[in-house]
């Protein structure tokens, strides 16, 4: 008969969150080191954070500000682990392949669209 392997058991509640942590912190570099739009969008996101706290003036457009451009790099984050998976599953071309890649490009596309948007219309309020 086999031996069944002692493992240690999962962790829960506050005990889990350092792993937890860690393991968003490898995604982060990993997409870092593999993704050119990512290190582009976050490029764009150190300059555009702190700029969200000179161009809003109430906390709550700073939020809209700094949310949106959050959004996109997120959303970057999402499309990357979409992309990932559908190449582990074949670098063949397909139909539904294609449609998976597209439509995260897509949703990358749209949370642009939300930066634009936002900071347009609190910039021309601003100023105009």
């Amino acid at each position: 008969m086999t031996e069944m392997l002692q493992t240690e058991p999962p962790r829960r509640g506050i005990r889990r969150w350092p792993r937890a942590f860690s393991y968003s912190v490898a995604g982060l570099r990993a997409c870092w080191h593999k993704e050119a739009a990512f290190r582009q969008e976050a490029v764009f996101a150190v300059f555009m954070i702190p700029g969200s706290f000179w161009l809003g003036t109430t906390a709550v457009e700073r939020i809209l500000l700094v949310g949106s451009v959050l959004l996109v790099l997120i959303v970057e984050l999402v499309n990357s682990a979409i992309e990932a998976v559908v190449d582990r599953v074949s670098t063949d071309p397909h139909s539904l392949s294609g449609f998976a890649k597209d439509l995260g490009s897509a949703a990358v596309l749209l949370s642009l669209v939300t930066v634009w948007l936002t900071w347009g219309l609190i910039a021309w309020e601003r100023f105009t």
